[in-house]
């Protein structure tokens, strides 16, 4: 088990710990429970989908680096597959507080990483913020995304955001989550720089049409990748390094040993997410990053 369960683990029922304990007693645990394993542990503990989501939150939260706030909020985003994504939120200390990400980010971007389609439900062990209510608007599954919270009935992202401005009010486009395939092509071989740019046309920009991604190798070689994630209010869009540390995070990779970071997107794109990147990767150590064009 890793040892990040350790302190919250009393916090599981003994029944749930023993369901919970073929695939969470794993090191490589990764970050989420497929909808085979999600509905053994249901039938074995006698839960709902809601009520499994609630109970392993302490799990996500778990996840959760704090070192500005110390404030640990987990989430769980469960998808139209029946897969459960968790997802918490993140802190870096050494440059600016939009940076940050949000649990609900985390979980959802976990879950549009691993290729999940649509999501259904959202589970917060807080109250979501007006900038989480606003980034889930951007998602295909519209207003109608069931948040569910400890202690209080389940709600849709219609109730915690009356009036909303979204993609509608904007464009016919993609929405988050969708699958696509902008066609950006690169002449390379190199492996770290294809992963970006697959990365990059699997983004979701479709306001400025800025695709992007990046890809991250740290000193055992493994490749954790992130995808720009466009919203249609601007400001809570998430940046693609910041996608590619919440994978890091989930799948038990450590910052500081990033060794290598590709960037790659459009030469004449309105945006670009180098300079952030740069700023964000020096702070976590990370000083080779490199940016390739298309």
């Amino acid at each position: 088990m890793q040892v990040r369960f350790h302190a919250i683990w009393s916090e599981i029922t003994p029944e749930l710990q023993k369901a919970l304990l073929p695939y969470i007693g794993n090191d490589d645990f990764p970050a989420m429970l497929t909808a085979e394993q999600a509905e053994s542990i249901k039938q074995l503990c006698g839960l709902d989908d809601q009520a499994l989501a609630l109970a392993l939150l302490p799990l996500a939260a778990a996840y959760s680096l704090a070192p500005v706030s110390h404030f640990y909020v987990g989430a769980i985003a469960r998808g139209e597959s029946g897969n459960l994504y968790f997802g918490a939120n993140m802190e870096f200390v050494g440059v600016p507080l939009q940076q940050t990400i949000h649990a609900e980010q985390s979980a959802i971007t976990h879950a549009w990483l691993r290729g999940e389609k649509k999501l259904v439900t959202i589970t917060v062990n807080y109250s979501p913020c007006g900038h989480c209510r606003q980034f889930m608007n951007e998602l295909n599954s519209g207003t109608q995304l069931e948040v569910c919270l400890p202690n209080h009935s389940s709600l849709t992202l219609a109730d915690y955001l009356p009036e909303a401005f979204g993609p509608h009010d904007l464009a016919d486009t993609p929405l988050l989550l969708d699958e696509v395939n902008h066609g950006h092509q690169l002449a390379t071989s190199d492996e770290l720089v294809q992963a970006a740019l697959d990365a990059a046309n699997r983004s979701h920009a479709p306001y400025s049409q800025s695709h992007a991604g990046i890809a991250l190798q740290d000193e055992q070689g493994k490749i954790y990748t992130g995808r720009y994630a466009e919203n249609a209010a601007f400001n809570p869009s998430l940046p693609p390094l910041q996608a590619a540390l919440i994978f890091m995070n989930m799948a038990g990779g450590n910052f500081k040993s990033i060794k290598r970071a590709v960037l790659v997107e459009g030469e004449n794109s309105h945006l670009s997410q180098w300079n952030a990147t740069e700023c964000t990767l020096a702070a976590l150590g990370c000083t080779k990053a490199e940016r390739y064009t298309f």
